[in-house]
């Protein structure tokens, strides 16, 4: 198809903002968005009639707008708890569903998008915009021309100063408070894992089997509550269950393992903490740096000098083509390749298996720490598949090796 119909449900930040850059794409019409908030949806059509020239039709329920019968998918935005039950419902509607990241509450939630997404041949796919950078995406095809040789160990993370985002959630309608208050695990690991799971071919020849989980103390939230905010604010008295540090470590079937941090509660500066090791070489995020084993002596080389060679052909593209959108390019590109499958009628290049198995991190890793810490089996959702299956790059968008067709 030359264009598709897109809705947006969740107009908060994060989904008002993808609305604003979806809108800009001449193969998307965007007829439809939906809030809980009426003056979210206010804003949005007011904002969609700027950028398209037409106002969107407004919803305040996502049933009533999924029933319009004209949407080939949907774009969904909303508090991490409720993405799950409204991509079911997009799926038994016959749209593909693309959820924003943040982990899951329950395994049945991860089996029943399996599930209902096999039944309908309806794809999900979680919009992990972290594959789809520039560092990520030239490493995925590092790896993949042999460069450090067989992975071993690989390490990745959420390290992000969220004290003021956190505490202040009930002013600013943010979901993130409630899930610090009340959960304690690693609430946000998509970021970190999405990418080295496509490196490490999970659920494609390799698979999570089990994980272990613990967390520290939490005292990085109440103090800075006390300290900028003051005891007249709502969240003085919080007791914070989310411990400030968690670590996750991850164990795969062909012997590699997966290192996790979760860690928003106290001060740091941005990173997502990744490491990628194997028996030729070693790349590690935080020093911008990589080491081969035909290196002479213990130097490292810096990563600006491999980027240009190694970098991934969709990267090479994009940036001759002008790189725009958030986060240094990529909310563009998984948009995009998420619109270019609808488009093809083809699975998305993250599909239910993928996003599952990133997301359920959650839920294992909060029952290991309340278990004191016990090694937790990680099911296999795609029930014995993965055992057979092999990565195909496919398309042009794929994550599973680089494509050597036409664009």
């Amino acid at each position: 198809m030359d264009s598709i119909r897109l809705g947006f449900i969740g107009l908060g930040g994060r989904g008002s903002g993808l609305a604003d850059l979806v809108a800009g794409m001449e193969d998307v019409v965007i007829p439809a968005v939906c809030d809980v908030y009426q003056d979210r949806v206010d804003r949005k059509i007011a904002r969609m009639d700027e950028l398209q020239g037409y106002k969107p039709e407004g919803y305040l329920d996502y049933r009533e707008m999924l029933a319009r019968g004209d949407l080939q998918g949907v774009v969904i935005a909303t508090s991490w708890t409720t993405h799950v039950e409204i991509a079911l419902a997009a799926m038994r509607a016959g749209i593909y569903a693309a959820a924003e990241v943040g982990g899951t509450s329950s395994l049945q939630e991860c089996w029943e998008l399996v599930r209902v997404s096999e039944e309908t041949g309806v794809p999900f796919m979680l919009l992990e915009n972290c594959c789809y950078g520039r560092e990520e995406m030239a490493v995925l095809n590092m790896v993949k021309e042999g460069l450090f040789g067989e992975l071993i160990h690989c390490q990745c993370g959420y390290e992000h100063d969220l004290r003021s985002e956190i505490t202040r959630g009930t002013e600013n309608r943010h979901y993130r408070l409630n899930n610090f208050t009340y959960r304690n695990g690693d609430l946000y690991p998509t970021h970190g894992v999405g990418p080295i799971a496509k490196m490490l071919n999970i659920n494609k020849g390799n698979r999570f089997i089990s994980l272990v989980s613990m967390t520290t103390k939490s005292r990085g939230l109440h103090e800075y509550v006390a300290n900028e905010l003051g005891p007249e604010h709502s969240q003085y008295d919080t007791v914070f269950g989310q411990g400030d540090v968690t670590t996750t470590m991850v164990k795969c079937a062909r012997g590699e393992t997966v290192l996790l941090t979760h860690d928003c509660s106290l001060p740091r500066p941005y990173s997502r903490a990744q490491r990628v090791q194997g028996t030729k070489g070693i790349w590690m995020e935080d020093k911008n740096a990589l080491h081969f084993d035909d290196f002479e002596g213990e130097r490292w080389a810096d990563m600006s000098e491999y980027l240009e060679k190694y970098d991934h052909p969709v990267w090479t593209d994009f940036m001759n083509d002008g790189v725009r959108g958030g986060h240094g390019g990529m909310d563009y590109l998984v948009q995009r390749a998420f619109i270019e499958a609808i488009k093809a009628g083809r699975q998305t290049p993250i599909d239910v298996y993928d996003s599952v198995a990133w997301m359920a991190i959650t839920t294992l890793s909060e029952q290991s720490i309340a278990c004191g810490s016990l090694p937790v089996p990680f099911p296999d959702f795609t029930n014995g598949k993965w055992i057979r299956k092999r990565p195909e790059p496919d398309c042009y968008w794929t994550l599973d090796g680089i494509y050597e067709g036409e664009r």
